[in-house]
């Protein structure tokens, strides 16, 4: 099974939010929808970054990379240009 790792943008707080799928199209609907607590009150929500990992393992350790102080500067380094303009 594929996992995607992606990293998510509030239109509300311009907040970064990374998570991890199997399903990134319908994980997104959840997410849009409110049906993600830790997400729900900072909707609207748009994708600005995604991984594919080819297992759930990879997946989640890429997750809590991103997590940390390296990866959220490796996700503001990767979104340089969209992030200024």
């Amino acid at each position: 099974m594929n996992y995607y790792v992606y990293v998510l943008k509030s239109e509300k707080d311009k907040q970064f939010y990374v998570g991890y799928t199997k399903d990134l199209k319908n994980r997104m609907k959840l997410h849009n929808d409110g049906q993600v607590q830790s997400t729900k009150n900072r909707r609207p929500l748009i994708l600005v970054y995604c991984e594919f990992c080819l297992n759930q393992q990879d997946a989640t350790h890429r997750e809590k990379y991103l997590k940390t102080s390296w990866g959220k500067r490796y996700i503001k380094l990767r979104l340089n240009n969209y992030l200024t303009g």
